[in-house]
């Protein structure tokens, strides 16, 4: 039992000189990690902007290849666990959208080109409504629809 601590107490000792290391020679930056952030799509207040500044255009389409697990009530609107797959062929990205909220845009994965895509989350939900699921594949968006119920803000 102490031997495993000691191991994972080295690891971690290790990792975090190395990666103190690399920031000290200039070789990773704050700002290189966040290069891929979309400042716009994820401060927008709607899902229409969200979804144009993240991915081009607000346009999907309805899909039953695309399945949202979802509570029907959430007790704790701070902690709604979610599940999104699909057996879409080459989905690129699924983004999650929960319109209620202040900052709608969730989260947005990339998949690269995967023939069954599937994502877990917990999110927070300011108020009853849909969480919307979007997947987007080289040709079109893909979209799904599942309301959550909420007994308490979590916003």
């Amino acid at each position: 039992m102490i031997d495993t601590k000691r191991r994972t107490l080295l690891k971690g000792s290790l990792s975090a000189g190395a990666l103190g290391a690399a920031m000290g020679a200039g070789l990773l930056t704050p700002g290189s990690l966040l290069a891929a952030w979309n400042a716009g799509a994820f401060s927008a207040k709607d899902p229409a902007t969200a979804l144009k500044a993240l991915l081009g255009t607000d346009l999907h389409e309805p899909s039953d290849a695309l399945h949202i697990r979802a509570p029907e009530i959430a007790e704790n609107a701070a902690k709604v666990r979610i599940t999104v797959e699909t057996e879409i062929e080459g989905v690129k990205t699924i983004t999650i959208v929960a319109p209620g909220n202040q900052v709608p845009l969730i989260a947005t994965f990339e998949l690269g080109d995967k023939a069954d895509a599937f994502v877990v989350a917990e999110i927070k939900m300011a108020q009853t409504g849909d969480v919307v699921a979007i997947a987007q594949t080289a040709d079109a968006l893909y979209s799904a629809a599942k309301p959550v119920q909420v007994s308490e803000a979590g916003c």
